[in-house]
């Protein structure tokens, strides 16, 4: 671990550099005093005496000014230290202290590499207005019947929560219906069963529908909820392509004729591409990858403008499968773009690119004599920006949270985007070499680079505060949402604070008990210079007393 490792060594260099000073700073009177006593041309022996007799002279009140006035000198660096932190998130003593000895120690300092980005970070941020916890389908999102319902009948738990599946309804009806709907019987039936909230009700309204007419919808609603596998889910598909697809070639040709038209061309739009999306998933579900890849990009191709399904995120996760990295290095040109709303598939997949031209060969050790190469610094730069967009992804790739199924909706940079992500790429994670071994090692440093307090943002908007309230919505009650990481105290508040309380003590304890802390405070001092008294007597048996005479007068 480069990163924790560097970060445990500067805070010990740091507290060394801090108690030293600290401490030469609450002793320097005494020792300005023993230099003026040694500065008189006597003998050592009655140098010596003479600090003996002056500290023997030293009255209770002296240790009580002496320790009042060391906790006060800690209680206002700890004043300080804490309005320096609430205002810029990091201690001001570590800051200092570790800018001035790294150089010194041949540290790397990597501050420039984070300072380049800042500009482009500033930009981002600028350009991106978007809602704070807009919720989006999610592309990857599982089958109900399929998948969801066979979760259900082995553990007994439900996977999804009722606001997820009524977000869902309230997509069924915005796709699936429009307001000629109750001209044709079947499109009226199904109108009703897109509202219906009992599953069974909703699977006889789409059997009911299918009696009068070929319906596409119904056959959609079937594969979804009713279709107990996938292979079940894709003939059920291909049924409702073959019907959805003379539907979209009828109402296409009578598009002008009216807005009417207008909105039921619309509609078959809708379900058309739903249609051939679906029977991609299809397809990579039951191992046709290629097949699958082939469908998505026809569909993208056929279909350029509705970005609303997020099919190249499908896309990319299938290219991923096939190991074609060069195709998804092509996909991420064309829409990791600074216009676009990001998502943590495509975050964590150009961070993946990155870190799989170095993982294999990286090691935190020697990353941490030598420095980051280029390339190293480059895959570090990708992960900080994917954890930033989304922080809770990297508990879920390193196994350090379970994971849970999916919900059909997502929260963009929160838990519930996590999951989704996680539950598809870690495959792909695991696969490249050293890739979950950099990311262990470095994406908890994302954190220190991100200014504070949060609402600056960084590389992208501020981090929703309502993520979490959102995300709890949306996850089952028996997972755990995770939470944004809360940077925690700076060691050298908590140092300096335990350095207050412990001299305020020794003030009191001074005021109520003096005579005992005097015998104390002689013992300590006395025990402080007894090695100089060894050193000094040393000397002075070696060295002529002429010459001592005259190095004292110096």
């Amino acid at each position: 671990m480069a990163e924790a490792g560097t970060g445990f060594l500067e805070q010990l260099k740091s507290c060394i550099v801090w108690s030293w000073t600290y401490l030469w700073t609450v002793w320097f009177f005494i020792v300005l005093f023993v230099v003026y006593i040694l500065r008189v041309p006597l003998k050592i022996n009655d140098n010596l005496s003479t600090v003996s007799m002056f500290l023997n002279t030293l009255t209770p009140k002296f240790y009580v000014a002496l320790t009042g006035t060391s906790s006060l000198i800690s209680g206002l660096i700890l004043i300080f230290e804490w309005w320096y932190f609430r205002k810029y998130g990091t201690s001001f003593i570590e800051q200092v202290s570790v800018s001035h000895l790294r150089p010194l120690l041949g540290g790397v300092d990597n501050n420039s590499s984070n300072n380049s980005n800042s500009s482009n970070g500033d930009s981002d941020s600028n350009r991106q207005s978007v809602s704070e916890c807009k919720v989006w389908r999610n592309p990857l999102n599982l089958f109900r019947g399929a998948e969801y319902n066979r979760y259900t009948w082995v553990t007994g738990r439900e996977p999804l929560t009722y606001y997820d599946m009524n977000l869902s309804a309230q997509d069924h009806q915005t796709f699936f219906t429009c307001d000629s709907d109750h001209l044709r019987p079947a499109d009226a039936i199904m109108q009703k069963a897109w509202r219906e909230r009992n599953p069974q009700a909703r699977i006889s309204a789409a059997h009911e529908a299918l009696e009068i007419n070929e319906c596409a919808t119904a056959y959609i609603l079937l594969a979804e909820e009713e279709a107990t596998t996938i292979a079940e889910a894709e003939k059920l598909f291909k049924q409702a392509l073959k019907a959805g697809d003379g539907c979209y070639r009828r109402s296409q040709q009578l598009q002008h004729h009216g807005s009417q038209y207008e909105a039921q061309h619309r509609r078959d739009t809708n379900v058309l591409v739903y249609i051939k999306r679906r029977l991609a998933m299809c397809a990579r579900r039951l191992g046709r990858t290629r097949e699958a890849v082939k469908m998505m990009r026809d569909l993208m191709k056929e279909f350029p403008l509705l970005s609303m399904f997020n099919i190249h995120e499908n896309l990319l996760e299938a290219l991923l499968e096939l190991q074609a990295y060069a195709d998804v290095q092509a996909v991420l040109a064309k829409y990791d773009d600074i216009s676009l709303p990001k998502s943590a598939t495509i975050c964590y997949t150009a961070a993946l690119l990155k870190a799989r031209a170095v993982s294999d060969k990286f090691s935190p050790e020697a990353a941490s004599r030598r420095g980051l190469s280029t390339a190293e610094m480059n895959a570090v730069e990708a992960i900080h920006r994917a954890v930033e967009f989304n922080p809770h992804v990297p508990k879920y790739l390193l196994e350090m949270k379970s994971l849970i199924l999916p919900p059909e909706h997502i929260l963009k940079r929160g838990d519930s985007e996590a999951i989704a992500y996680a539950f598809f790429h870690l495959a792909h994670w695991k696969r490249v070499e050293g890739a979950l071994n950099l990311l262990h090692c470095t994406w908890e440093g994302t954190f220190r680079m991100i200014p504070y307090p949060l609402e600056k943002g960084h590389l992208f908007y501020p981090y929703p505060i309502c993520t979490e309230t959102a995300d709890r919505e949306l996850l089952p009650s028996f997972h755990e949402v995770s939470v944004y990481p809360k940077k925690e105290l700076p060691f050298f508040i908590l140092f300096t604070a335990g350095l207050c309380s412990f001299t305020a003590m020794l003030a009191l304890l001074t005021h109520q008990f003096p005579e005992l802390m005097g015998v104390f405070a002689k013992a300590f001092l006395s025990t402080l210079f007894a090695p100089l008294n060894f050193v000094m007597e040393k000397v002075e048996s070696i060295l002529p007393s002429s010459l001592w005479h005259q190095l004292t007068r110096i």
